[in-house]
């Protein structure tokens, strides 16, 4: 019972704050966009609302590793595992400017999708073709403004942690645009916030690791394919799920 009031109380927080940070956004964005085109400084503002969250849940003890391999001025395509709803909050803990992909209904959402909506994210509706080649002509466009763009290329939640296959998109844009890929490890979260779960579990260590950046040139002659299950593995000797069978 205890665990359902911690869960209650927390999410009307996140509801009644977020009104109050989207506002917020708005003001940045309409100051910032003229000359920043790339929208950093909403980004950052938005990574400092996410992590707020993560700071003011003591249960949620988050440990960042390697953040000092990223290079500021590098553009990436950038991809992690996924265990949980929690793993976007904690992504937000690079404070590094990168568009997320992810599912369009997220954009739906008030105030938090409006915020995704405002920082140009981008939407992808799973199983619409359509919209699958809208997702990538938006990445290759962010791309080459030199916006760092963040996949999750299991394309869903890992129920038991264990890395599932990785869908090959991002893979084929870092093929054609020549790009490094920057792989992260996410531990912790499905314990913390299970799939399908908005309940409270109690306290959890969470861990961010940032792994070697792979240059274009380590994995150019193989193909999408092949780099996607090469990063697989280099993700999972990180992941207490190891890979799926």
């Amino acid at each position: 019972m205890i665990n359902r009031v911690i869960a209650f109380f927390f999410l009307t927080y996140i509801a009644v704050t977020s009104v109050i940070f989207f506002v917020i956004a708005l003001v940045i964005w309409a100051l910032t966009s003229p000359f920043d085109r790339r929208l950093v400084v909403l980004h950052q503002f938005t990574s400092f609302w996410a992590c707020l969250y993560l700071w003011t849940m003591p249960a949620w003890r988050v440990s960042l590793e390697g953040r000092e391999k990223i290079r500021r001025r590098e553009t990436y395509l950038i991809v992690s595992n996924h265990q949980s709803q929690l793993d976007i909050l904690v992504a937000f803990r690079l404070f590094f400017p990168f568009k997320w992909v992810s599912k369009a209904e997220v954009f739906n959402l008030p105030f938090v999708g409006w915020n995704m909506a405002l920082n140009q994210y981008v939407k992808l509706r799973r199983g619409d073709k359509e919209s699958v080649a809208r997702m990538m002509a938006a990445c290759r466009r962010h791309l080459a403004r030199g916006s760092s763009v963040f996949f999750f290329p299991e394309g869903t939640r890992s129920r038991d942690g264990a890395l599932k296959p990785f869908k090959p998109g991002a893979f084929v844009l870092a093929h054609e645009m020549r790009l490094p890929i920057l792989p992260i490890a996410i531990d912790g979260t499905r314990h913390a916030l299970p799939k399908y779960s908005l309940n409270f579990h109690g306290r959890h260590h969470i861990r961010l690791r940032v792994l070697d950046p792979i240059a274009y040139s380590v994995f150019k002659h193989l193909n999408p394919p092949a780099t996607a299950e090469m990063v697989r593995n280099t993700i999972a000797t990180h992941v207490s799920g190891g890979l799926a069978r």
